[in-house]
This record gives C-alpha cells, structure tokens and sequence, in this order.
C-alpha cells in the first residue's frame, strides 16, 4: 500500500518511511500510523481506531433490543445494566400495555334500582335503596309531621324558635320544606328573615336585639341586678355593647362561627376592652340553651 498525499497532509512534519499500515479495531478499515505511535499502543494496551467516530461507537456498549410488546415491535438501544432477562420494552406505555392484558378484567354489573323515597331510577351502589342522602334523610330518618312536632315542642320547652344550629334535623327540615323560613311558618310561627329585625322586649322595659337578649335581661331583672343596655364603646361611639353590669361588659355573641363579619366584630369588640381595661364577659347560645347557665357565668353577683 503507498503512502498518499491525504497521509502526507495528515503529518506534514513526520518522516514518512517510518508510516506503518494498520486495521482498525472497530471497523477493520486499514490506515497508516508512525512507528512511534504503535509502539506507545503496544506499551499502553490500547486498541487502534481509525477516527474518532468509531473510537466512540466502540467504547458504546449498548446492545440492540426488540421491544416485548407484539404490537410495537420497535427497536432500540440500552445499556447492558438495564437489559433484563425476560422483558424488556421501548416505553413505560408499552410496559403497561403488557402487564394490564395479564390481569383479568373484571366485568362491570349496571344494576338499576327505583329510589324508595322519590321514585327515581338510579345505578345501584353497594344495595343501596335512596338515589342521594337528602331522600335518605327525608325518608329515613324523620317526616314532615315529627319535624313540624319537634319544631313545636322546642318552642313549648324554651318559649322561642329554634336556632339553625339547635335543631337536630335542620337539613332535614330544609329538604322536606324548601327554606327553613317555610318549615317554620308551617309549624306555625313567624319566622325572623332579617337578621336582628324583629325586636323583643324585656320585663323591665329594655329592647332587645333577640330573644336571647330578653332571657339575660329578664334574668338579671328578676334578681334585681342593675344593669344596663347598649352603651357605647369608650373609642369607638358607632359599637356598643349588649350589656353593663357594675364594671362588667357584657355581649351576647349569638351569631360566632356563622358569619365571618361578626366574628371580626368580636374580635374588633375585644382589643376595644383591652385598651379600655374593661373586664368583658362573653356569652354564647350554648350558654342558654337548652340548660340556662347565667348563674355560673355571672355568679359573682
């Protein structure tokens, strides 16, 4: 084989006698080397390369696999590592495609069923015999006669209407009735549907914001306890507080956790006491009902 200009331009500086042939280790193609450089391979233990090229794709070790997947059928690389023995895929979609045919499907049972309550058809769930829990509660656990009944009685032991929260059925009573309005107007009563509207007036001739109020009110009158009614705040004239009782403020918080604005207004009411100094006593519904209990909370007096 003659030494080219191609190897001439390769190694312009080197004496081109000393040019041996050799094969390359990857694609067997043959080329010339200097004496010296083959020397320093056999020294080293290296292996001849042609280019860098196939230098590079000698030292990739990636073996060729065929996707597991009968419908894919691709091919790709991957590192001996990762090769497994039985199953190896070009994509986790693949994997899944496999695995999920391995498992049995299980077959979809539709039931339909008729709702107990309103007669409604339904896909079944678990045997269930309501269509939603609103004809669970209406059929189930109460009617429209034991609501109006409890709604009734709550009246006769507490003398007033009963609150949202006090009313164990209250969903109930909404769903049978539309509105809680309308469930207490047919029990018979006048419902309240504007917040602190309807006024109430005390033994003692005091108005009250509730009837809450009222029962505090005709409660410290009938121990003849002085007292008295919305007095303004010492900072802020535009608040004022339900009751003052000697040195004591006190406020009924009926509507706390209900209404976002009035727990603000209590949170308002209380930094007002503090850089008053005046000692507040608080007062909630479960204060007063269905157990009164003012004689723990005020019974310093």
């Amino acid at each position: 084989m003659r030494v080219t200009s191609e190897c001439k331009s390769r190694c312009p500086d080197k004496n081109f006698m000393n040019l041996i042939k050799v094969k390359c280790a990857f694609c067997g193609k043959e080329f010339f080397k200097t004496r010296g450089r083959i020397n320093e391979v056999k020294k080293s233990g290296w292996k001849t390369y042609c280019s860098i090229i196939c230098q590079g794709k000698a030292k990739n070790k990636q073996q060729l696999l065929k996707c597991s997947n009968p419908k894919c059928n691709n091919v790709f690389k991957r590192k001996p590592s990762d090769i497994r023995s039985s199953y190896n895929y070009c994509s986790r979609s693949c994997a899944v495609v496999v695995n999920n045919s391995k498992v049995p499907k299980r077959k979809k049972i539709i039931i339909k069923a008729r709702c107990k309550c309103c007669g409604k058809k339904f896909i079944q769930k678990e045997q269930a015999i309501y269509c939603s829990r609103k004809c669970k509660d209406n059929d189930q656990i109460i009617n429209n006669e034991e609501i109006l009944k409890q709604i009734r009685d709550f009246y006769k032991r507490h003398n007033q209407i009963p609150l949202k929260r006090e009313f164990a059925h209250y969903d109930a009573a909404r769903g049978r009735f539309g509105t809680w309005n309308k469930a207490i107007e047919a029990a018979g009563f006048e419902p309240n549907p504007v917040m602190f509207a309807k006024k109430h007036i005390a033994n003692d001739g005091h108005k009250c914001d509730s009837f809450a109020e009222k029962i505090i009110d005709d409660w410290l009158a009938s121990r003849k306890i002085k007292h008295e009614r919305s007095v303004s705040y010492p900072k802020d004239k535009s608040l004022t507080v339900d009751f003052v009782i000697g040195h004591n403020w006190v406020e009924f918080f009926g509507l706390a956790g209900v209404i976002n604005d009035y727990d603000k207004l209590i949170k308002k009411k209380r930094r007002l006491c503090e850089k008053a100094n005046l000692p507040l006593i608080e007062i909630y519904p479960k204060d007063l009902f269905p157990v009164n209990n003012l004689l723990k909370i005020l019974k310093f007096y």
